[in-house]
């Protein structure tokens, strides 16, 4: 390899870690910890990307930006999907799986969701539960991260609403539905959902964050 070659590989080193850091900033830095299988396959495509081209001698610097720009692009664009349609966020993430209701385990539901019983008691025994008979409700949800509820709690550990999407599962943990949610915050003069940055749970009430 001639010192021109090397120069090349410095600057596509360079433009990699340049778009590293764009993609973050533009596209929330929930990349540095996947909570989807759809953000981890997107720092895999981004890896895999500057990997290859790097030590591409067919591929040129002006390519390799060409296909950053293609990527980056097509990643904002799935993230804006995702913000502004349920249907699409379903579509790309996929649903949260019920694997326990008062106290029983569903093991259709484990094997839906690819969850063995060795796995599930010890997502459990890292929740720092050993009876599963006192669990109200357990969901796996996108990320494989394990949501639990105790039978009595009284505040839960999870919000019932994140960025104007409503969490059904938490909702049906608490033996409550969307309506009873809307109702509720109707009555507090919030209206439209979308508008809300984040509903919490706490000794019985609402605790509304809206964006504004």
């Amino acid at each position: 390899m001639t010192p021109i070659d090397y120069a090349e590989i410095a600057l596509k080193f360079l433009l990699g870690l340049l778009s590293m850091v764009m993609v973050i900033n533009f596209t929330g830095k929930g990349n540095l910890a996947p909570t989807s299988a759809m953000e981890q396959i997107m720092n895999y495509v981004l890896g895999g990307i500057i990997g290859g081209v790097i030590y591409s001698r067919d591929l040129h610097l002006w390519q390799f930006a060409i296909v950053l720009f293609i990527w980056f692009s097509l990643v904002y664009m799935l993230r804006r999907l995702k913000a502004r349609s349920h249907f699409m966020q379903r579509i790309l993430d996929g649903n949260p799986t019920v694997v326990i209701v008062n106290g029983e385990v569903d093991v259709a539901a484990c094997k839906k969701a690819k969850i063995t019983a060795h796995e599930l008691t010890f997502k459990l025994r890292m929740h720092n539960i050993f009876n599963i008979r006192k669990v109200k409700r357990a969901v796996v949800e996108q990320n494989g991260q394990l949501l639990v509820v105790m039978a009595g709690e009284e505040n839960l550990k999870y919000p019932l609403l994140t960025d104007g999407s409503v969490k059904t599962t938490v909702l049906e943990a608490i033996d409550k539905d969307e309506k009873w949610l809307r109702e509720e915050l109707a009555k507090q003069g919030y209206d439209d959902l979308s508008k809300l940055f984040l509903v919490d749970y706490l000794g019985g009430q609402l605790v509304v964050t809206p964006y504004t």
